[in-house]
């Protein structure tokens, strides 16, 4: 099973970031160039308001609505966090290392927010999750500073060990090992990715973690809330870091400045996978046009999703949870044993079904309503093959055994704002009338448009993004095309790129350094 990232970064600043499995889109990320409350961001904030009926407080971190933050999430270190802040506050020589010392006692889990913080109060807080719909913030003030293979926590005590390490040699190596490297009042939790690594790289990785830690205190010391003190990796290092391992076959980037970002990173990390990132640099051809990402996405995001010939699924999203249903299409009835037919659709339902939960990054409440099925453990299978299938989703989750009507019911942890791309477009010819221009309108708006950036203009190394068909009878017949008689006529040659995803009277023009011409 291979992997592969695809990176397309636009002139804008935006970054999109597609992760393949085995030439398949299994998630989609979008970085926006002034994305501001991200997970992992560390602000100082002031409380605006404290809600004894929710246990929570409100708090003001600049964000347009206040940020959530309840008195669970608050960590049971927060008053030794709360008197470092003051102390960082108030002294600027102060040190950033805290004493274990001069740690207060744990606050109790059945506590009261008002026992710990007052309104006006400034504190130190991370987020949780993105702003999302009418909400903002969700906020933590128990921080964690992540790593490619370690998770600082600071005011703690204790050394974890990933779960998915199973090997109790290993696990007992990798703890004693960090007990011997991790500072006082440090916690540190071991990733993953850590197992086989010598203890070299993982006390590599616990200095950049301490050194972002202290300079998040430098920070601090001269802060003034509502301000960002500590700024988390942009989300494609983040990715690349939780996620790329030995099963990655490439890293594809159309960006130099990130390519050189990337590699120099890997350099450092991962110095054995450094040679998998390669700087896409072809003109002819979008990145994700290369690697038919744009298809994967108009064919995945849609309501209705098509899978195993006639099979599909459609998806509803509502206020409160998120609706999937199971159809079988032609291939009902085209098996003798109905079970038989229905068990092989649920099971292959249960792959894409997993697929999109993570394309879509949908959280929340999921309901699954699968095919009927009489056996009981035909009905296990679906579930356990559901099961197997989440097994590599990093949002954690839970899944229901399937109930006697054929419904599985899934909660997924939900951090982000869902990954929510319209398939069904606003035709770019008749702007939503209906009607369209004849196909020769459209040619003849394009060569109207050629005649006036080759001849009136004077520019040339121009290239022409149209609809393949449209790119077809353009090229058809070199010496006799239009491209050929454009050539002929203005003596300077336009190229001219298919692009799958525009709609069929959709063209855009670019210049020689891939900037969009406004016409």
């Amino acid at each position: 099973m291979s992997h592969e990232l695809i990176i397309n970064t636009h002139p804008s600043g935006g970054v999109e970031i597609a992760l393949v499995r085995d030439r398949k889109l299994i998630e989609l990320h979008h970085e926006k160039a002034d994305s501001n409350f991200a997970v992992g961001d560390v602000y100082l904030g002031t409380v605006n308001k404290l809600m004894p009926g929710l246990n929570a407080a409100f708090i003001d971190v600049g964000h347009e609505k206040d940020a959530f933050l309840h008195y669970l999430d608050l960590g049971p270190q927060i008053k030794s966090f709360i008197r470092h802040t003051r102390l960082l506050l108030s002294n600027k020589q102060a040190s950033v290392w805290p004493k274990k010392r001069d740690n207060e006692s744990d606050i109790v889990k059945s506590g009261k927010i008002g026992q710990v913080l007052s309104r006006n109060q400034q504190v130190v807080v991370q987020v949780a999750k993105e702003p999302i719909s009418n909400k903002g913030p969700r906020l933590t003030s128990q921080l964690s500073f992540a790593g490619r293979y370690l998770v600082l926590i600071p005011f703690d005590d204790t050394v974890s060990i990933s779960k998915k390490i199973v090997k109790n040699e290993e696990r007992s190596r990798l703890k004693k090992l960090v007990l011997g490297i991790r500072p006082e009042n440090f916690g540190v939790i071991v990733r993953t990715v850590a197992e086989g690594q010598d203890s070299a790289d993982l006390e590599t990785d616990l200095r950049d973690l301490l050194k972002r830690w202290e300079n998040m205190c430098e920070q601090l010391k001269n802060a003034t809330p509502p301000q960002r003190i500590l700024g988390e990796s942009d989300r494609t290092l983040t990715l690349i870091r939780d996620l790329v391992n030995d099963d990655f076959i490439g890293i594809h980037v159309n960006d130099q400045y990130l390519y050189n970002q990337i590699r120099n990173y890997m350099k450092v990390k991962a110095p054995e996978l450094e040679k998998i990132v390669r700087h896409y640099q072809s003109t002819k051809q979008n990145i994700f046009e290369h690697f038919n990402i744009d298809k994967q996405i108009k064919s995945a995001f849609g309501k209705q999703v098509n899978f195993l010939g006639g099979s599909y699924l459609v998806i509803e999203h509502t206020e409160a949870l998120h609706v999937i249903d199971v159809n079988s299409g032609n291939i009902a009835g085209k098996e003798i044993n109905q079970e038989e037919n229905a068990l092989r659709v649920n099971l292959e339902a249960a792959d894409e079904i997993a697929r999109q939960l993570r394309l879509r990054d949908m959280g929340g409440i999921i309901v699954v309503d699968f095919i009927d099925q009489k056996t009981a453990g035909n009905r296990k299978l679906v579930y356990e093959r559901l099961k197997v299938e989440m097994k590599s989703d990093r949002a954690k989750h839970k899944i229901l055994p399937m109930s006697p009507f054929g419904l599985i019911q899934i909660t997924r942890q939900r951090v982000r704002p869902e990954m929510a791309i319209v398939t069904a477009e606003k035709c770019p010819t008749c702007k939503g009338t209906g009607e369209i221009s004849s196909s020769v309108v459209i040619l003849d708006e394009i060569e109207n448009r050629v005649k006036y950036l080759l001849q009136n203009m004077n520019m040339s190394g121009i290239s022409l993004h149209v609809h393949p068909y449209i790119a077809a009878f353009l090229t058809k017949g070199y010496f006799k095309s239009p491209r050929f008689r454009w050539f002929f006529k203005y003596k300077r040659f336009i190229r001219i790129n298919p692009i799958q995803s525009f709609q069929f009277g959709e063209y855009r023009f670019f210049n020689a350094f891939g900037e969009e011409i406004a016409v």
